[in-house]
């Protein structure tokens, strides 16, 4: 299994070798290698089972880098760095040819973030590369947020975990592109269109999932638990049908009456969207351990937080077609 430790030095020395680390951010864990080694990078892929037609976000330790790896940043992007970095937000802007092609599937932007971590943003300083870091995880899985999620779900696979402790924000990075000047968000995360609006003036929202993503995260299928996963606006009346003993629960405020306590995750008793988003993958990793019959998610109040939360939840159930299996009153 992967030692798990706080050196960062130890963490730049193994990414400087060609190995992968898994790193902590303020959004979810990352598998990070060196972006300008495809080796390495194509050891990203394997180790996951990410197909290479889904791109990768490269993370850069200071703006000043950012000019290193693309052609141009427009005003409306300039300001949004001003804003945002370091934080969760994923600019896709046009690549130099130092970026492989390996990292944009062959397109021609490239994904760039700044990370808000200080374990991560010192081992980022540190380097003289930038880092490729998908979610350190297997392909449509779980986003990890814990060291200990990394452990459980690749650890055999590298050598090192930097833990950097739970990951503050729990949703991956908001990546927003630039049409005709105007931001596009082509992912929700951590950031809202709100917030980006605020900045810009004008934002637009892309949210058409493609098996051919123009970013990473697009993909119609992701997040998944292993677990049957159904995602509702109607969790009680769906629960009447289905036998309770057996049924995983994940609610926004309050406990559901006859499901075990044990089987269900209130998100944020408070009503709180950052509290529910720190708590989103960290719930799902849980109910996918108690060897359920099924999940069911409830959905959110589509503003703010609870947008890109329902999009997570959503796509979660992706794989899952029709309603769960119900269970007759005599196998209860």
């Amino acid at each position: 299994m992967a030692v798990t430790g706080k050196s960062y030095k130890r963490a730049s020395r193994l990414l400087a070798g060609g190995k992968l680390v898994a790193i902590p951010t303020e959004t979810v864990y990352g598998l990070a290698a060196n972006a300008l080694d495809e080796q390495a990078v194509e050891q990203i892929f394997f180790t996951k089972g990410r197909p290479h037609y889904n791109p990768l976000i490269i993370h850069i330790g200071s703006k000043s880098d950012l000019s290193k790896y693309v052609m141009e940043v427009p005003d409306v992007a300039q300001r949004l760095i001003e804003a945002f970095w370091p934080g969760p937000l994923t600019l896709l802007l046009p690549k130099k040819d130092i970026v492989p092609d390996l990292i944009t599937a062959s397109l021609p932007r490239v994904a760039v973030r700044m990370p808000d971590h200080p374990l991560t943003l010192n081992l980022l300083q540190l380097l003289d590369f930038p880092l490729a870091a998908p979610s350190a995880n297997p392909f449509c899985y779980i986003s990890p947020t814990k060291a200990e999620h990394v452990q459980q779900q690749i650890g055999y696979k590298i050598p090192y975990i930097l833990d950097g402790g739970p990951c503050e924000q729990g949703l991956e990075s908001t990546i927003v592109g630039f049409e005709e000047g105007v931001p596009v968000v082509y992912r929700l995360g951590a950031i809202t269109p709100e917030e980006i609006k605020e900045v810009a003036g004008q934002v637009l929202i892309n949210q058409k999932s493609s098996k051919q993503p123009e970013g990473p995260g697009m993909l119609p299928f992701h997040y998944s638990p292993r677990t049957p996963l159904y995602f509702t606006d109607q969790i009680n009346e769906l629960l009447q049908e289905y036998d309770l003993t057996k049924t995983g629960v994940i609610s926004f405020q309050r406990m559901i009456e006859g499901v075990p306590a044990e089987h269900q995750v209130v998100l944020s008793a408070a009503g709180n969207m950052q509290e529910a988003a720190s708590k989103l993958y960290d719930s799902l990793h849980y109910l996918d351990r108690l060897n359920l019959s099924h999940i069911i998610a409830e959905k959110l109040p589509e503003h703010g937080l609870g947008l890109t939360i329902n999009e997570r939840l959503k796509k979660a159930a992706g794989k899952t077609t029709g309603s769960a299996p119900k269970v007759e009153a005599s196998n209860s």
